[in-house]
């Protein structure tokens, strides 16, 4: 038997198998069936960050049936979740992206298969499988790449908004005001999605009777920002000594300021070196060009 019909014969059989276990009821459990509506329920009842809105509406199908399938399972993935509501993405949107990049990335080599039958070349046909399951997986993963990255972003851009916000509180609190007060006067004064952040979780405070340093250390695991959960121990620790939070908080934002700037200072150089890299690689290249018409002298060929 050839390998193109082994091939075949095993992709035929693997979307044979998958199509008869997904056609079985399937027996959900208790458990997995409350995690569902609880989901569902917090998705109708909290506000949301994420981009549920956008998109097409066989997006949003696909993203909620595999949302739904995640939650029966009981599959409730809460780091991605947390990542996903930094970068302003649902999770269904999510999900949806991911299969629909991966079943696109799949179709390319039997596309690339027929490009080439017409062009006159003929490829095994075990060649185009293997291409597009490798084409699928990439695709697949892209948009976890996407997703870090702007998670990333937004966790720097957090970083930069909190030594701000140390800096406003420290003058409310020179101002002779009290801690809670100065924490929510600060996050008042700025703007932007990271501010909004801290307000909202300090205005969430005030609702539910936390103090604001414990919404402060909620919100930095939330976002995984070392920073602000570093200023909401240093809060509980000296909340009601004015003078020790103010001169915590400036030493605080010193410091946060001068990581900042041996960060930038990082980043320059990588770039630069970057940069004279790719000034290297233009002058060899420059330099072949020029050397190349004496070679076939040079060689007798």
């Amino acid at each position: 038997m050839s390998p193109a019909a082994l091939v075949a014969g095993a992709v035929a059989g693997a979307g044979l198998f998958f199509l008869i276990f997904a056609l079985i009821p399937r027996k959900v459990r208790l458990s997995k069936r409350l995690a569902a509506f609880d989901a569902q329920r917090g998705a109708d009842l909290l506000p949301r960050y994420a981009d549920s809105i956008s998109g097409s509406a066989m997006d949003r199908r696909l993203g909620g049936a595999l949302a739904a399938f995640c939650a029966e399972q009981g599959w409730e993935f809460p780091s991605l979740r947390a990542t996903l509501a930094l970068a302003d993405k649902s999770l269904e949107s999510f999900l949806a992206t991911k299969v629909l990049l991966g079943v696109f990335g799949f179709l390319l080599g039997p596309l690339l298969q027929g490009v080439a039958s017409a062009a006159g070349l003929h490829l095994p046909f075990a060649l185009p499988v293997w291409l597009g399951l490798l084409l699928g997986a990439m695709f697949f993963l892209l948009p976890d790449l996407e997703v870090k990255q702007k998670a990333e972003q937004r966790r720097k851009d957090f970083r930069h908004a909190v030594g701000a916000f140390l800096d406003l509180v420290s003058m409310n609190l020179a101002g002779g005001r009290g801690v809670p007060e100065a924490l929510m006067s600060a996050s008042e004064m700025g703007g932007g999605w990271s501010m909004s952040r801290i307000r909202d979780a300090l205005a969430n405070a005030r609702i539910t009777g936390q103090t604001p340093w414990q919404a402060l250390g909620g919100l930095a695991d939330e976002v995984k920002v070392d920073e602000l959960r570093d200023l909401a121990a240093s809060l509980g620790l000296v909340a009601d000594d004015g003078a020790k939070v103010r001169e915590s908080l400036t030493a605080r934002a010193a410091s946060l300021r001068r990581r900042e700037l041996t960060d930038a200072a990082g980043q320059a150089g990588e770039r630069s070196q970057s940069m004279l890299v790719a000034q290297m690689l233009l002058v060899l290249g420059f330099l072949l060009f020029l050397v190349y018409p004496v070679i076939p002298a040079l060689t007798g060929v």
